[in-house]
């Protein structure tokens, strides 16, 4: 049997834009020659795709970084740099996508085809053309690459599945969902034979069928992990109705009722919305019963909670087109799988972007236990990234756009005391009280990086 894995923990890195470049014009009959600096290129996105043809998500290495490509830099005669190759990473139908540390559901690939961007490469920078002005019309001075957004994420893939088998470990799933579709999961008359989940299309006729998942059988406790619960749990939770098999065999020495409540508890223990999935009760090896008479008082408790119930055995085949037909005829009543229903979608997807979402100017200040203010927020970051701080025209640029956004007002705001030392990402500077901070004379440039 392939080896079956269903969730792993990797980071994503998008690539960094180019960056733009100071240069100017040198031609021999042109004495003052402007400012001729391209853009930086954009940094490569990456992508997920999905992919009908993959059942897994083997190829994906734990840990692993997965890199997209840098934008290239600018060159002089307003030349842009190339664009980064977006990294495109192919995953079965069906995965979802969460950050790694927050649980915050980043994208649900349900579709075919379907594409998310996870993580977006950074924008280029301006070559120095960009930043001429009526008092500085030779500026020194370009701006660097965005980086590109870095995200850890954990990949779960959750089988898309019509119907679910559902019951106890040993009680025939895997033998009915041999019987009715051809898949030819592996079958053994021993607890857990079924460790991976395996999924068989139910032909009803020539033009319909249905896609059944056969899960791997829970045990009590299966919410909380035992018998790893929680991994086989999380497949059931994208089928639109469930065929909860109970064993009236007697082969098993267990309470057939019995386990019908546990399995119910760890439902409901797991998830609301899965244990209020449509159920249909299947007692199954028939086969082994020799007095039909002892099904009667399991066949009156089920009916009695309004459940329709089939006595079936997959090896003499009794009922179980019977109870075929009747799961065909409830999904036909079903919105379809992925549909949205009246109230809003069903599906989440969370696109990158950059800005637009909040003001860019939107900042924090907090002090750290070392006694440093530190400035954080989306915008002030990115204008630190993208800024030479080994260029003195650059960092008086970026001291005037820390006075025009309030940086030094709120800085106040939040207790700064002469000398303080402010952090802004990865660059530190001492706090002046000055209220005659030297900002010049507007130099025309826009705000923003």
């Amino acid at each position: 049997m392939a080896t079956f894995i269903d969730e792993v923990e990797v980071t994503l890195k998008a690539g960094d834009g180019g960056n733009g470049v100071v240069t100017f014009r040198r031609e021999k009959h042109v004495p003052r020659g402007g400012p001729n600096g391209g853009d930086g290129g954009r940094g490569g996105s990456i992508v997920l795709e999905t992919d009908p043809h993959l059942s897994t998500l083997l190829e994906f290495r734990p840990g692993k970084v997965y890199r997209a490509a840098r934008g290239g830099d600018g060159a002089s005669g307003n030349q842009y740099g190339k664009d980064g190759g977006d990294l495109v990473l192919k995953v079965p139908v069906g995965t979802q996508v969460q950050d790694a540390e927050t649980g915050e559901v980043l994208a649900d690939l349900v579709h075919y085809p379907q594409t998310e961007v996870l993580a977006a490469g950074g924008r280029g920078g301006k070559g120095n053309s960009h930043f001429v002005s009526s008092v500085q019309q030779a500026p020194k001075f370009a701006e660097k690459g965005e980086p590109g957004e870095e995200k850890r994420v954990r990949l779960e893939l959750k089988l898309l599945a019509d119907v679910g088998l559902l019951g106890f470990p040993n009680v025939g799933k895997s033998t009915l969902l041999a019987r009715v579709s051809a898949a030819k999961p592996k079958i053994a008359d021993y607890p857990f034979t079924t460790l991976v989940p395996n999924l068989g299309v139910v032909r009803v006729s020539e033009e319909s069928n249905f896609v059944m998942a056969d899960i791997p059988g829970l045990i009590e406790n299966a919410s909380e992990g035992a018998g790893l619960g929680i991994q086989f749990l999380k497949h059931l939770e994208r089928t639109r109705l469930l065929v909860h098999l109970v064993d009236v065999s007697g082969m098993t020495g267990r309470d057939p009722l019995e386990d019908y409540r546990i399995i119910n508890r760890e439902l409901a223990a797991f998830s609301q919305d899965l244990a209020a999935l449509p159920q249909v009760i299947a007692l199954s090896r028939m086969d082994l019963v020799s007095d039909r008479s002892t099904l009667e008082p399991y066949v009156r408790f089920f009916e009695e909670q309004g459940l329709k119930v089939f006595p079936f055995s997959s090896v003499t085949g009794e009922n179980v087109e019977a109870l075929v037909l009747h799961l065909w005829g409830l999904l036909e009543k079903m919105p379809a799988r992925g549909a949205a229903p009246a109230d809003g979608p069903v599906v989440i997807t969370a696109h990158s972007r950059r800005g637009g979402e909040e003001d860019p100017r939107k900042v924090t200040i907090e002090r750290d236990e070392s006694g440093v203010l530190v400035v954080a927020g989306k915008g002030i970051e990115r204008v630190v990234a993208m800024t030479d701080m080994e260029n003195e025209i650059a960092v008086r640029r970026f001291q005037r756009q820390l006075e025009r956004w309030g940086i030094f007002n709120k800085l106040k705001a939040a207790g700064a005391v002469e000398g303080d030392t402010v952090r802004i990402r990865d660059i530190e500077f001492d706090y002046i009280d000055d209220e005659t901070w030297d900002a010049e004379a507007e130099d025309g440039e826009e705000d923003g990086a």
